[in-house]
């Protein structure tokens, strides 16, 4: 990786704030679209390399270099070529790349200005804070959330763990287990910590957010399921049991929040990784997902 050239935006301020911004594959544009790609994971762990060789940041600011989206999510198409073996590596890839920004000393917050799915909403989760552009009165809404289980899968980085800690854990946990994204006009009132009017207002948004927020240590992990009340987790989970289709994704979530509950996050995004890694071969993964890409033709 050393020797990789970074494509992405990576600046520092004179009060030390980094901003990394994402940057769509120069290989493989896709409309000026941010995806999460390998080539996109290697080059946030190369980001990574010169923020840890650099002088230490007082504040990190993840941004999209996109003007359509903050991330469109993971490449299917890319994870569709690749076996259990090279997927689970991949997977395993994303998840040290995003626990590099947990462990920073010091605070984060992700600016979201468009779409932000699957992975996409997973890696802004792994910073403190997030926020958001509200959607003017008859202006088109972006999409926000985790549709991995509309595809007959389920998240891999740890999106079953997170999002319950950040809106109500039914909600979560219901919306997760039947892959139902959010419209930006429509979403849970707690997801983002700060919500701005327009696009150009994020930055200083985030540099507001970061000097009321501070903190001198890293995180061991991110805001997730390990900090919150197990009653009300149990509550959430015995309360959709019953609710939730009886289909593998659906069930691969709950799973996934009884392990975060019984032995925490890193456990828990193992079970994501096995899970995702095995259901997508089942036919109702096969037929959606073939579904998925015909519409992409």
């Amino acid at each position: 990786m050393t020797n990789q050239e970074l494509h992405l935006g990576l600046e520092q301020d004179h009060e030390g704030v980094t901003t990394l911004t994402l940057m769509p594959n120069p290989s493989n544009e896709r409309g000026g679209v941010v995806v999460l790609d390998e080539w996109l994971l290697d080059q946030i762990g190369l980001a990574f390399d010169h923020i840890e060789s650099g002088p230490a940041p007082t504040g990190f600011i993840l941004a999209s270099g996109s003007p359509r989206v903050f991330i469109a999510g993971a490449d299917l198409a890319e994870i569709e070529g690749k076996d259990d073996v090279e997927l689970m590596r991949y997977l395993e890839k994303g998840a040290r790349a995003y626990m590099r920004i947990t462990k920073l000393d010091c605070p984060s917050v992700a600016v979201i200005g468009g779409s932000a799915l699957g992975g996409g909403l997973e890696i802004a989760m792994h910073c403190d804070g997030m926020i958001g552009v509200e959607t003017p009165e008859g202006g088109k809404p972006y999409l926000i959330g985790l549709p991995e289980a509309g595809l007959g899968l389920c998240p891999g980085w740890g999106g079953t763990q997170m999002l319950p800690a950040r809106i109500p854990a039914i909600d979560a946990i219901r919306a997760t287990a039947m892959g139902r994204p959010w419209k930006s006009t429509e979403l849970p009132s707690e997801l983002f910590d700060m919500v701005v009017t327009d696009r150009a207002l994020l930055s200083e948004a985030a540099r507001t957010w970061l000097r009321e927020h501070p903190r001198h240590r890293r995180w061991d992990t991110p805001r997730c399921i390990d900090d919150m009340s197990q009653d009300v987790l149990e509550v959430a989970v015995d309360a959709l049991v019953n609710e939730l289709p009886d289909n593998e994704a659906a069930q691969a979530v709950l799973e996934c929040v009884r392990a975060g509950m019984k032995d925490g996050f890193m456990t828990a995004i193992e079970c994501e990784r096995r899970l995702l890694v095995s259901i997508r071969h089942t036919p109702e993964a096969r037929e959606r997902l073939e579904a998925f890409f015909a519409r992409q033709a």
